[in-house]
């Protein structure tokens, strides 16, 4: 699959987020179970993108600063020049005093999410659940934005309901109360991917602001990408389960990579590896198997592959999965099963 014309010259251009430049406009994701630092050290042997994010981390699990105390909190020293920590929590003051952690750490920046609607987290009053506030929504970005001077970024999306003014008058909010940059999700918050988002929604809130907005929401190939840049106008892309089931997908848009086959393999090896090296067997098993559903979406019989690839319970198990049913490498869809991307 070749890029698109174009796609990775506007890509590879600069991109100033606050005080910060990045090389690249293409960034991932934060996503629970998925974006930790096992997954993060695979990705980087690939490269070619400009921000990599921790999982959703809350203000409790950073309350105290220590690198490792939590399995969400926790990094390689040689990725915070380009990683960002996504802070998850109800109160503004809570929020900026985890943003002082996040900084004193050594990240890129620190972002608020404002995106998840898993109903856990709403419920206490974090995630999308600020976006019922307005005023209070923007006096978290303004409390963060008094307590660092690391890029604050705010991933959110469309609002509780398909307000077609809201998102953008959000992203004014934001801006004025400090904001650097923007990741916008165009989907209702109570829409669990039942319906496809409103790319048109990008382009108003990128209207509505002069500080750079990432899109993000159902980009599958490097043809999404282009896509989206083109009748939007966002200055980058944010990708989620694609990085998951495709870690190459960043370098394929931004340097031209053409994946062998043989590279299917090793990065489930490489995967193997990294989850094992950072975590206990009980946490690596889950983390592994989670990962292993997204990679089997590139696969045209991924449905059958996944519990076969997902048998067992120990590194063992799954390394003998991996050169069985890998080895030679089964037949790769051009475009990703999406179904099994919604796991």
């Amino acid at each position: 699959m070749r890029n698109p014309s174009g796609l990775q010259e506007r890509l590879t251009q600069p991109l100033q987020i606050g005080s910060r430049s990045l090389s690249c406009r293409a960034i991932l994701a934060p996503m629970a179970g998925i974006t930790h630092v096992a997954f993060r050290q695979v990705l980087d042997g690939f490269g070619g993108y400009g921000l990599a994010y921790t999982e959703m981390c809350s203000v409790k699990a950073i309350a105290h600063g220590q690198k490792g105390q939590s399995g969400y909190f926790l990094w390689s020293e040689d990725e915070l020049d380009h990683l960002v920590c996504q802070v998850m929590g109800s109160e503004p003051a809570d929020l900026a005093a985890a943003a002082g952690v996040i900084e004193e750490c050594g990240f890129f920046g620190v972002d608020i999410n404002m995106g998840c609607a898993v109903s856990r987290i709403c419920r206490h009053g974090g995630g999308a659940a600020l976006l019922k506030d307005p005023e209070k929504a923007a006096q978290a970005v303004r409390a963060v934005r008094k307590t660092v001077s690391c890029p604050v970024l705010v991933k959110y999306r469309t609002g509780w309901s398909d307000d077609p003014s809201f998102a953008a008058d959000m992203a004014k909010r934001f801006q004025d109360a400090g904001a650097d940059a923007l990741i916008f999700h165009p989907r209702v918050a109570p829409d669990k991917r039942s319906r496809p988002p409103k790319w048109e929604r990008i382009a108003e809130v990128v209207r509505a602001v002069s500080i750079p907005v990432f899109g993000n929401g159902n980009i599958m190939t490097p043809e999404d990408a282009a896509v989206m840049l083109e009748h939007t106008g966002c200055s980058g892309v944010a990708l989620g389960r694609i990085a998951a089931a495709r870690p190459w997908i960043f370098a394929q848009m931004s340097r031209g990579l053409q994946p062998l086959p043989e590279a299917v393999l090793q990065t489930v090896q490489d995967m193997v590896r990294a989850v094992w090296s950072w975590y206990p067997d009980h946490i690596a098993i889950g983390l592994y198997k989670r990962f292993a559903t997204f990679f089997c979406a590139n696969f045209a019989f991924g449905h059958t592959l996944r519990p076969k690839l997902c048998s067992g319970q120990t590194l063992e198990d799954m390394q003998a999965n991996i050169t069985s049913l890998l080895s030679p490498c089964p037949q790769l869809l051009d475009r990703p099963n999406s179904l099994l991307l919604t796991w």
